[in-house]
């Protein structure tokens, strides 16, 4: 890990040395071919990839998770498991149930009253990443908002094994959310498959979830025909803290955030040099003790320490970098939020561990990576809905407004718009 100390504000891109868009043209010509694919020849393509892909052989009846599977599933997992999954649900629900917001009802003129309603999207498809690190978590962050918001089909794609298993810990998650429509498909042919449809495999309205990077590139290339949550990327961390932060405690969320794969980042700004180095000390002390050193290992490279004059340069320097999580460790931390403008989710205080928001604590850890916090939300309840505007005009309302869409229609060139207004008054 590289310090840096007081840099000038020009060098910071280049401490980050970050990317929006960062893939490969060989990422992008293979995505490419298989959602070309995927897309013609539907399960057919899907079963050869399956095949290819996964080493899983199996014909499009067996894409489908049976309910038996789901009831297995839950006899695999031990019960403290079960009891840890059940109340992160719980608070997850609590807290995106308290996101419903009411309709919107405004007369806007004498006769023209114009209502906003929220309507949940139809359909949805879930993407859960499997493999070395099957993210049952991300379950419950994605199935419990669309359960709430009404979505009339959630359809949950995830990657099997060799023999066609799921982890148990996926299933259990989706089958306590109320999820039943679960696919054995993974990465970008899953996503092709949710986005134009297969026999097997219904086309949804929007797809979320996070993924490599194939599946993030799978999911840009069909946000043409297919909304997608938001842009995302590799997953990282920046952490701001002055001399009373604890260096364990930094240290700690540090390593957590760079086990997440090798391509992910965690920065720490600091006004305090000590503290940086105390924190880089229980690095190593930490790293020891951790399973995932080969993913550390190469997401270290890509991390870094600055240290900064004042608490004001480390402010303006999350909100340059956007960050997909930032913890805020200084000693007046509720003040030192309130500089923040561009950030995914945001953990306050020595306590607030970034942990608790991947799992557990009831905020979404599906957040926008990249730098794209500066203009993306992380999911929320209104990212499974939508709002549409509906009104009601009296004749006396459009006796109101009518002189004003007839002066502006006309101003446009638009005489047929005016026409409609004249025609409903009488006026010719």
């Amino acid at each position: 890990m590289k310090t840096y100390r007081f840099p000038d504000k020009k060098d910071w891109p280049a401490i980050v040395g970050r990317q929006k868009a960062g893939v490969s043209r060989k990422v992008k010509d293979i995505v490419s071919g298989i959602l070309s694919n995927v897309r013609e020849y539907g399960d057919r393509k899907v079963l050869e990839y399956i095949r290819t892909l996964d080493g899983f052989d199996t014909d499009a009846a067996g894409l489908a998770v049976t309910e038996a599977e789901l009831e297995a599933a839950e006899t695999e997992l031990d019960n403290d498991l079960k009891d840890a999954v059940k109340a992160a649900a719980a608070n997850i629900r609590r807290f995106h149930e308290a996101q419903k917001t009411g309709e919107v009802v405004v007369e806007t003129a004498p006769g023209v009253v114009c209502r906003q309603k929220n309507v949940p999207i139809d359909s949805v498809g879930l993407y859960i990443p499997g493999g070395t690190a099957p993210l049952f978590s991300t379950v419950l962050m994605l199935a419990v908002p669309a359960v709430i918001a009404g979505c009339r089909r959630i359809v949950l794609c995830t990657p099997a094994g060799p023999r066609g298993q799921i982890s148990p810990a996926i299933l259990y998650s989706a089958k306590i959310c109320g999820v039943r429509e679960i696919y054995r498909i993974g990465g970008a042919v899953a996503i092709g498959a949710m986005a134009y449809g297969t026999e097997t495999v219904p086309k949804v309205d929007k797809i979320f979830g996070p993924g490599n990077s194939y599946v993030t590139e799978a999911k840009q290339q069909v946000s043409q025909d297919c909304a997608i949550d938001m842009p995302a990327g590799p997953s990282e961390v920046m952490i701001m803290a002055d001399d009373s932060a604890n260096p364990a405690f930094v240290a700690s969320d540090f390593l957590s955030q760079l086990e997440h794969g090798k391509d992910s980042q965690a920065i720490l700004l600091s006004t305090s040099a000590s503290l940086v180095e105390s924190m880089s000390r229980e690095l190593g002390l930490q790293y020891g003790a951790l399973s995932r050193q080969a993913v550390i290992d190469s997401s270290m490279t890509r991390s870094a320490a600055v240290i900064l004059a004042t608490e004001d340069d480390m402010a303006d320097f999350a909100n340059f970098y956007a960050p997909e999580h930032l913890i805020i460790a200084t000693r007046d931390y509720r003040r030192t939020v309130e500089k923040i403008r561009n950030a995914g989710s945001v953990f306050l205080g020595n306590w607030s561990t970034e942990s608790a928001g991947d799992y557990a604590s009831g905020t979404n850890h599906t957040l926008p990576t990249g730098g794209w916090a500066v203009s993306c939300s992380g999911v929320n309840l209104s990212t499974f809905m939508k709002k549409m505007t509906i009104q009601e005009i009296s004749r006396a309302g459009l006796e109101s407004i009518g002189p004003v869409i007839e002066k502006m229609a006309m101003t446009e060139g638009l005489d047929a718009h005016a026409n409609a207004v004249r025609i409903r008054l009488g006026r010719s």
